[in-house]
């Protein structure tokens, strides 16, 4: 992960201390638990893993706007729209152009250069629209095009992703870009950066 200037605010510190408090109740809890002959542990690690995505979507969320600020501006058009996008189970895929062009990497789709408005986006990505499948690129403030076709990840990867997901991570591997998805399939929300994907909240505060 790049390094950062920016450092935690009070609330988010707050709450990540609540999550991991509560990660160290449950450890401790399962520890006890391992002494009983007659208690099956598979729940509480369960527990314990919805308790470690709860805390990284928090901590993601939270750094999801800080690594998109120097490079537009247009954070509540963007968070109103993937909010809607994943409560509708519409998919999505978004290239937030920052340092690096982005041009040479994408199979080019078709020109819009509108400014990011969270009705356009929400249109593109309107199952049937014929400019749903692919990505949308957004340099600056706006949106630069629509239907582009990302390179796809080559890792073998111990999760199976589908073809926006693979296509976020390999674009992130390539250049600083961070990608938005939005699942079709669950409605969740990611974003890749630098070879790495990272859930967020689905919710209206994400960006």
């Amino acid at each position: 992960m790049e390094s950062h200037s920016f450092q935690l605010d009070d609330v988010i510190k707050q709450s990540l201390h609540n999550h991991l408090s509560q990660i160290a109740a449950e450890a401790i809890k399962i520890q006890q638990h391992l002494e009983s002959s007659d208690h099956c542990v598979l729940c509480d690690f369960e527990d314990l893993r919805k308790l470690f995505q709860s805390v990284q979507s928090t901590a993601a969320s939270y750094y999801l706007r800080h690594y998109l600020s120097p490079y537009t501006h247009e954070y509540a058009a963007l968070s109103l729209a993937i909010h809607s996008l994943s409560e509708k189970h519409h998919g999505a895929l978004m290239v937030i152009e920052r340092n690096d062009s982005v041009e040479h990497l994408i199979q080019k789709g078709i020109p819009i250069h509108a400014p990011v408005t969270s009705t356009l986006v929400e249109t593109v990505f309107y199952p049937g629209n014929p400019l749903h499948d692919g990505a949308i690129v957004i340099r600056n403030n706006q949106i630069i095009s629509a239907a582009n076709v990302l390179p796809l990840s080559t890792k073998v990867l111990q999760k199976k992703l589908g073809t926006r997901h693979r296509a976020a991570l390999g674009m992130s591997e390539q250049c600083d870009a961070l990608i938005l998805v939005v699942s079709e399939e669950s409605g969740r929300i990611s974003f890749a950066l630098e070879g790495s994907l990272y859930p967020i909240h689905s919710s209206k505060n994400i960006l």
